[in-house]
């Protein structure tokens, strides 16, 4: 079961970082990301309210709980993390072809690996070691293709936001093994998609609005809202099937990570990107090296 929800939630960050791609194409990122948040809070706010009057009733997979205190500080600690990670992965993807963004994207399970060894006293097996040696090996090769597309990987600051976002991703991820083995998954997905729409106004108020004139302007995109709709689903299924008492979260974050082939494919097919047979061999690679990691588990 719980494996299916990680495939069906996959796909749906397939299309979720597609519609990224279209939505940033020259347009300003901080409010493309406000108002995708906000199409997803509007969905969730229905889904509460209804909740409240009880139409949704406490025994249906939809309905959202309060939360305690507590409760609400863990989701602040989430939003934070979660933001940062997409601040800086947006940013990256406006600048970066589809089929770099990918292979960096997919590096992710690696890091959730890697973070459980340290901080949950997971050991790494040797088929795990040999995985992430493989990882790191492709990553590398892969790092060398930017100077086939005229501009250096040391050098360029979108690169590193890539990382830098990858990173935090997987310390949302690790934070999510926490958290969903306490806490409704509803509610989790409820209280996270309110904050991360507040933090975002003062956000706005203080890097975007004062200097939007001088940068790139905003336009209204109908693939915006879309955004926070896919997201909201794949999210809904991917803490779901974290919930399940049997499911491991290393499997999951490379099923989900998977989700970086259809936006390779999107990339050299729709965006006709340069080098696609190399940047699908060290793409493969990095690939071949997260399923060691998994049958190393």
């Amino acid at each position: 079961m719980w494996i299916l929800l990680a495939i069906a939630s996959a796909i749906f960050l397939g299309f979720y970082d597609i519609f990224k791609k279209l939505s940033l194409q020259e347009n300003a990122v901080l409010p493309t990301l406000f108002w995708s948040t906000v199409a997803a809070s509007l969905v969730m706010l229905s889904i509460v309210g209804f909740s409240e009057i009880g139409l949704i009733t406490p025994n249906h997979l939809l309905f959202v709980p309060h939360l305690d205190f507590e409760g609400h500080l863990r989701m602040l600690l989430k939003t934070f993390i979660v933001l940062s990670s997409w601040i800086c992965t947006y940013f990256a993807l406006k600048h970066l072809p589809l089929t770099i963004f990918a292979p960096i994207r997919s590096t992710g399970p690696l890091w959730t690996t890697l973070g459980a060894f340290l901080f949950f006293s997971e050991r790494l097996t040797a088929l795990q070691a040999i995985g992430g040696g493989t990882i790191f090996i492709f990553f590398y090769l892969f790092s060398t293709e930017g100077r086939l597309e005229g501009f250096s990987f040391k050098r360029n600051k979108y690169f590193w936001l890539m990382i830098l976002g990858t990173l935090l991703g997987s310390i949302s991820a690790l934070y999510d093994r926490f958290l969903l083995r306490e806490m409704n998954v509803m509610a989790v997905e409820a209280y996270f998609t309110f904050y991360q729409t507040l933090m975002l106004i003062p956000i706005l108020g203080l890097l975007w609005y004062p200097k939007r004139k001088n940068s790139t302007p905003f336009q209204w995109r109908w693939t915006i809202p879309f955004i926070g709709l896919f997201l909201l689903i794949g999210d809904y299924l991917y803490f779901y099937s974290i919930s399940l008492p049997d499911s491991l979260i290393s499997i999951i974050s490379l099923v989900r990570r998977s989700n970086v082939l259809i936006v390779f494919l999107f990339g050299a097919v729709i965006f006709k990107e340069k080098n696609v047979k190399r940047k699908a061999l060290y793409l493969g690679g990095i690939l071949i090296g997260l399923i060691f990691l998994v049958i190393g588990r």
